[in-house]
């Protein structure tokens, strides 16, 4: 049901006001509902305006402080303030008009001030002075400006996708940053594993050989007290020659060796016997020097 009028009466829609015209002069707003008019008195209906929100889509154009040239969407709810509406009605014949050139003047005042970052970091801030100015101007014609919404802030598109190639090095360098640290923490975590293995692989070694030379220490001077007339060379080279006797045998049980090539002959054994006897004898040399 919309508004209905005759020559005597009408009904008002709600959300809206009537303007009330005697002789052509302005004399009261209708409010919604039944109404009466006397047309022999000079009374008519001169318009409707409706009291509802009515929205407004803007776009502007204007440069930043950097010289980037952005384009704004913003969005201006705005409404007819009832006691106020005969303002509205006869003040402005087109208020959108009105309003859209307010918003081009007080946008481009702002926005020139600002780098193309802090439009994207303030753009609340700029609504706001847009409506605080936009509100003082439009309430003197009777208008109520309710939101300013910045909807959208689009850059020209050479300067988007500069803005996205400095993004995406920034993210890339720091990426690699990451990476590298990762990196070096695997190499030092890796070279100290490395170091603690040869430092405990030496430790072994030593330790092996001191049994070593323990063993054959015990052997020599038991089969010494046990057979006599034996010196302790004699004894050495006869665990030498035993224990040479006995790698060769294990090296033809291990099945995964087909063919192994050694020196083998009397003087070779001789030679082993030197170079054990060489080791013991550094091996007590170092413990003795620990001792002390």
């Amino acid at each position: 049901m919309g508004n209905t009028f005759c020559l005597f009466c009408g009904c008002v829609e709600q959300s809206s006001v009537g303007i009330v015209e005697q002789w052509g002069r302005f004399q009261r707003v209708a409010q919604p509902g039944f109404q009466i008019f006397n047309p022999f008195a000079g009374e008519c209906l001169a318009g409707i305006l409706s009291t509802r929100i009515a929205s407004l889509d803007v776009k502007i154009e204007t440069k930043t402080k950097d010289n980037v040239f952005v384009q704004l969407l913003c969005s201006i709810q705005y409404r007819v303030v009832k006691e106020n509406a005969d303002d509205a009605f006869y003040e402005l014949q087109n208020p959108q008009e009105q309003i859209q050139a307010y918003v081009f003047d007080v946008a481009r005042a702002i926005v020139p001030k600002m780098n193309l970052d802090e439009l994207f970091e303030q753009k609340g801030e700029v609504a706001k002075g847009v409506m605080e100015e936009l509100g003082k101007v439009m309430g003197e014609y009777g208008y109520s400006i309710e939101h300013i919404l910045m909807v959208d802030i689009i850059p020209d598109p050479s300067v988007r996708r500069a803005m996205n190639e400095i993004n995406a090095a920034q993210r890339l360098l720091l990426a690699s940053e990451f990476k590298g640290e990762a990196d070096k923490v695997l190499i030092v975590k890796k070279a100290e594993a490395e170091a603690e293995s040869k430092f405990l692989g030496g430790v072994g070694v030593a330790r092996q050989r001191q049994a070593i030379t323990d063993g054959l220490r015990e052997n020599i001077l038991q089969f010494s007290n046990k057979v006599e007339g034996t010196s302790a060379k004699e004894v050495m080279d006869l665990i030498m020659i035993t224990q040479y006797f006995d790698t060769i045998r294990d090296l033809g049980n291990n099945s995964k060796n087909t063919t192994v090539f050694i020196p083998h002959g009397p003087g070779h054994v001789r030679d082993i016997g030197d170079q054990i006897r060489n080791g013991m004898m550094e091996a007590s040399c170092a413990q003795v020097t620990d001792v002390e």
